[in-house]
């Protein structure tokens, strides 16, 4: 079970660069069709510096650097066990193709349900890009049961 007294601990901060081939790849792979995500002339024309990154990208970012055998054994949950639980976004201005994002992340929260025998952890990443500007928060439950 994990511990309550991981509230609140660091798991470490990491960087990604967000590059455009990346972007068109990841928006035909979710059938995205709007032009802005794969077209920089009309990412541009609809006021972005460059192709915007899809809401859901970051999550590829964020994992980017990260060992995520060692973050489950900081947790004490077994691979084997786990589920992802929930997923949140909150965008507060857009990362665009060139940032370089930083992802800072930390435990938030630990609890359990059904007497137990499901135990959750909460992680939440503080995105920022090259100049400081805060992007977004990401929250991740996992459970294992």
């Amino acid at each position: 079970m994990a511990d309550k007294s991981l509230i609140g601990r660091s798991l470490g901060v990491t960087t990604a660069e967000v590059e455009k081939g990346r972007l068109r790849f990841f928006a035909k792979a979710i059938g995205e069709t709007d032009p802005v995500y794969t077209d920089e002339a009309a990412a541009k024309a609809a006021g972005y510096k460059s192709l915007p990154v899809p809401p859901t990208f970051l999550v590829c970012l964020s994992g980017e650097g990260r060992d995520i055998e060692a973050q489950l054994r900081i947790y004490e949950f077994d691979l084997g066990r786990i589920l992802h639980a929930e997923q949140s976004f909150e965008y507060h201005k857009p990362a665009v193709a060139g940032d370089v994002l930083t992802f800072d992340s930390k435990i938030v929260d630990v609890y359990e349900k059904a007497g137990g025998r499901l135990q959750f952890v909460v992680n939440e990443v503080r995105v920022t890009n090259q100049d400081g500007e805060h992007i977004a928060d990401l929250r991740c439950s996992l459970v294992q049961r």
